[in-house]
C-alpha cells in the first residue's frame, strides 16, 4: 500500500520520550476509546495478547474495554477469539479474522519441533503417519459428539503408533512422538487445541478436529501484513523492534515494509521509527493528555511486549528508583506488573491471593486516581479470576520475594 497524500512533517523535537509513551498509551486503547468494544475489536486494534499460561489476556481486554472473564471464556468456546501458535512460534490469543495468516505464520515451530525427532532418528514418514491417526481418531470423536482428546487419551487410543523417546528424547524436549504430530495438524488449522476448563490462564489442552481453511496466499503477502498490523498496533516501530516481535530476517523486512508503503520518521532521541502514512497524520496532529490516567497492566501486555521496550517507559524518576532492585525491573521483561500512567511506569505490583490484595509501590506518592485504580483492580481479580499469574509456573510461592519487596519499598 503506497501512500496517496503528502505526508505531513513532524519536528522532531516534538517526538520525546514523554510524547512517544503517551502516543503509544493512545495507539493502545488504553485511554478509554475501546470501553464497550468487542475482545475481537480491541485485539484487531491493539494486537494480539500474548498467552503463556498467565491472565494477561483477561487483563488486556478488562483494562481496554471492561470485559469480564466469563465473556472471554465465552468467546473462545464460540471461536470469536482463540489462542495459537503464531509470529517467532510463540502463542497469542487472536480474533477470528487473523486465524488463518496468523497460523500460517507460526508454520516454522511446527516444524522445529519434527526436526528434533528426526535428530533423534524418527523418520519424517512416521510422524506424518501418527499424524494421520491423530486425525482419523478425532474425527470420529468429533462425529460422535464426544468431548475433545487430551494427549493421554489419543495415547491410550493410539498405542504403539506413540513412540516414547527414552531419555534421550526427554533431554531434547520430545519424550514421545506425539507432541510433533499434533503440532503438523495444529499449524495446518486441521485440529485446534482447547483449555480443558475453559480458562485462557492455564496450560492444560485437550485436542479436537477442525477445518480452518487455509490463506491461499504467499508468504510474503503475510509478511507484509504482519509488518502493516504490527505497525498499526505500536503507532510505529525500529527495525529491530520489528525483526524481535516477528523474527523476520533483515531482507524479508525490508521487502515488506517496501510493499506497505511504510515511511521513516526520525525521533527526538534518534531512533527512527517506521509507519504507515496515515498515522503519521494522526500523529502530527496529537497531542498528549494533560490529565493523569491510570492503568495496572500485565507484564506481558502488548504496550510493552509488542516492541520489548518496557524500559523506554521508565522516566528519570522511575529509573532512579528502580535501580539496584532485586529482579529486572528494568529488564527488556518486566519482572514485577506495571502500574502506568499516560504510558509511563509510575510503579509496580503483584497478587497475593492468600491475602485476596495487591501488594504495591508507586515511585512518588500515590494519587486517589490511582488507589481508585488498584481498588478496582483487586476487585476484578478476586471475583472474577482468583489469582493472578504471570506465566504458567506462576504461584503464590513463587512471587513472594517479590510481594514482600514491594511492601518494603511502600513502607520506607
Amino acid at each position: 500500500m503506497m501512500p496517496t497524500t503528502e505526508i505531513p512533517q513532524i519536528a522532531t523535537e516534538k517526538l520525546t520520550p514523554e510524547f512517544l509513551r503517551a502516543w503509544s498509551w493512545h495507539r493502545q486503547g488504553l485511554d478509554g476509546a475501546l470501553v464497550g468494544k468487542s475482545a475481537a475489536s480491541v485485539l484487531d486494534r491493539v494486537g494480539w495478547a500474548r498467552s503463556v499460561g498467565g491472565a494477561n489476556t483477561y487483563l488486556t481486554l478488562f483494562a481496554r474495554a471492561g470485559i469480564g472473564r466469563e465473556s472471554a471464556d465465552r468467546l473462545a468456546a464460540t471461536q470469536e477469539i482463540h489462542e495459537l501458535p503464531t509470529a517467532r512460534g510463540c502463542t497469542y490469543v487472536l480474533p477470528a479474522a487473523d486465524f488463518a495468516w496468523g497460523l500460517q505464520l507460526g508454520g516454522a515451530s511446527a516444524e522445529a519441533s519434527v526436526k528434533v525427532l528426526l535428530r533423534l532418528g524418527v523418520e519424517r514418514e512416521e510422524i506424518e503417519r501418527l499424524a494421520e491417526s491423530v486425525m482419523e481418531v478425532l474425527l470420529r470423536a468429533k462425529a460422535a459428539g464426544e468431548p475433545p482428546m487430551d494427549p493421554r487419551e489419543l495415547k491410550d487410543v493410539l498405542g504403539d503408533q506413540v513412540r516414547n523417546m527414552g531419555e534421550e528424547g526427554k533431554k531434547k524436549g520430545a519424550t514421545t512422538t506425539l507432541p510433533a504430530a499434533l503440532g503438523l495438524l495444529q499449524a495446518d488449522g486441521r485440529i485446534r487445541r482447547v483449555p480443558v476448563n475453559g480458562r485462557l490462564d492455564q496450560q492444560r489442552y485437550s485436542y479436537v478436529a477442525w477445518e480452518l481453511p487455509a490463506t491461499g496466499e504467499t508468504d510474503d503477502v503475510v509478511r507484509s501484513r504482519m509488518v502493516e498490523r504490527f505497525l498499526g498496533w505500536t503507532g510505529g516501530a525500529t527495525t529491530g523492534q520489528i525483526r524481535w516481535f516477528t523474527a523476520f530476517t533483515v531482507s524479508q523486512t525490508k521487502v515488506a515494509l517496501a510493499s506497505i508503503g511504510a515511511v521513516e520518521v526520525k525521533t527526538a532521541g534518534e531512533d527512527v521509527l517506521w509507519m504507515m502514512p496515515e498515522d503519521v497524520s494522526v500523529m502530527a496532529a496529537f497531542e498528549v493528555p494533560a490529565n493523569e490516567d491510570v492503568q495496572l497492566l500485565a507484564g506481558s501486555d502488548s504496550l510493552m511486549l509488542l516492541r520489548r521496550n518496557s524500559c523506554d517507559a521508565f522516566d528519570a524518576v522511575g529509573r532512579d528508583a528502580v535501580t539496584g532492585m532485586g529482579g529486572s525491573a528494568l529488564a527488556a521483561d518486566l519482572s514485577d506488573h506495571p502500574i502506568v500512567d499516560r504510558g509511563r511506569i509510575i510503579g509496580l505490583w503483584q497478587y497475593d491471593p492468600e491475602n485476596e490484595r495487591i501488594a504495591w509501590w508507586t515511585f512518588e506518592p500515590a494519587s486517589e486516581k490511582v488507589l481508585k485504580r488498584i481498588a478496582e483492580v483487586q476487585a476484578w481479580i478476586g471475583e472474577d479470576l482468583g489469582d493472578f499469574r504471570s506465566f504458567s509456573l506462576d504461584s503464590p510461592k513463587s512471587r513472594l520475594k517479590n510481594i514482600a519487596a514491594l511492601d518494603m519499598l511502600r513502607s520506607k
